[in-house]
């Protein structure tokens, strides 16, 4: 199993404070230490939204963009038009040299990102929702800003989908007509670190 510096930290973070000061400090280390315990939701996520989306046209935003390990998966698939945004300045230093987004910029999701309604055809949403990082009532942010019939996909490892309820909040919006349920899948996660997480293709009703 490789040598984890910042890795098994993320599970204990407890609040925004707490998890801002943690990603600033391991932008710099975060590609290396992330892809050596082969970190599967980037391209698990982008694979699943290839399935039910074009590919050409289309506007996303890769909220919690990180470094920018899912810009690039999507791209791989065919995605062109990427947008990304993030709350760890360090972090979108990392991604603006990927060359793969359009635009980039600071944005906490737990309070609102700050862009109008029903402006992306698409929204990816990769190991974002967690107990310290993003709560799972930004759901519906990511909603707001989704055009009509527009698609979701988050990729969530399994502490949080079960631990943070993210699974019953997906079914309360799919209860109330917000959303529609297309695909949902458990896999790797980071199998390196013995960890598995789901992949769920959400469609904006």
């Amino acid at each position: 199993m490789p040598e984890e510096k910042f890795l098994s930290q993320t599970y204990k973070l407890e609040d925004n404070e707490e998890t801002f000061a943690h990603y600033e400090a391991w932008a710099e280390t975060y590609d290396e230490e992330i892809t050596a315990n082969k970190y599967a939701q980037p391209e698990r996520c982008a694979a699943a939204l290839a399935s039910y989306s074009p590919t050409e046209a289309i506007k996303i935003l890769d909220i919690g963009c990180g470094s920018g390990l899912s810009g690039i998966a999507l791209k791989d698939y065919g995605f062109k038009n990427i947008d990304g945004c993030d709350f760890s300045p360090a972090m979108l230093e990392k991604a603006k040299k990927t060359d793969v987004y359009q635009k980039l910029f600071l944005a906490d999701i737990n309070e609102s990102l700050g862009v109008e309604a029903e402006i992306y055809d698409s929204i990816s949403a990769v190991g974002v929702l967690a107990f310290a990082h993003v709560r799972t009532e930004a759901l519906r942010e990511m909603l707001r800003i989704l055009k009509h019939q527009g698609l979701l996909v988050i990729g969530l490892n399994e502490h949080y989908w079960e631990g943070d309820s993210v699974g019953e909040k997906i079914n309360e919006l799919a209860e109330d007509g917000a959303i529609e349920v297309l695909f949902q899948e458990y896999g790797d996660h980071l199998p390196e670190a013995g960890i598995g997480g789901w992949v769920t293709v959400l469609k904006k009703i």
